[in-house]
């Protein structure tokens, strides 16, 4: 689905309020682009049919404070909107932000493995030293042997 305008918690908040629309019954699960080391089987678990009894949301923490993963049981719009907007996005503190609005909306959470998100060189280097395995890891390593500038 394309994204809407906005800054990236509004985009979220969107991405939240589609799939509502979309199963308004069904648990979703929104999962950042910058963690292609994450194996579903680490999921698995955690959001199993046995283990989501009394979960309201999952959050995923980020190495650097903020958050690869955010999943709502039953997501909506207004949720969305107020678990969200505003919260400042790519700060140390963005991951406090979110959880602090999910207990201010009396959600039970479960919190997802701490990943380490790629935001830069030296973190795409050890993502790719934790997952060699990876397109991410095949890529990365064509480009550090390709010649002249980096890409």
């Amino acid at each position: 689905m394309p994204q809407c305008g906005g800054g990236l918690d509004r985009r979220i908040a969107a991405a939240f309020a589609h799939a509502a629309r979309l199963a308004p019954r069904a648990p979703a699960l929104l999962v950042g682009s910058d963690t292609p080391q994450l194996d579903p089987a680490a999921l698995a678990a955690p959001l199993s049919a046995a283990q989501r009894p009394g979960a309201d949301a999952w959050f995923g923490p980020a190495e650097d404070g903020g958050f690869w993963a955010l999943g709502l049981a039953r997501p909506d719009a207004r949720l969305a909107g107020r678990l969200l907007h505003g919260v400042p996005m790519s700060t140390a503190a963005t991951g406090r932000h979110v959880l602090d609005r999910l207990a201010a909306e009396g959600l039970a959470v479960r919190e997802l493995p701490t990943l380490l998100d790629v935001d830069g060189p030296d973190d795409a280097a050890r993502v790719a030293a934790l997952a060699p395995g990876t397109r991410f890891a095949a890529r990365l390593r064509e480009l550090a042997a390709a010649p002249g500038p980096a890409r």
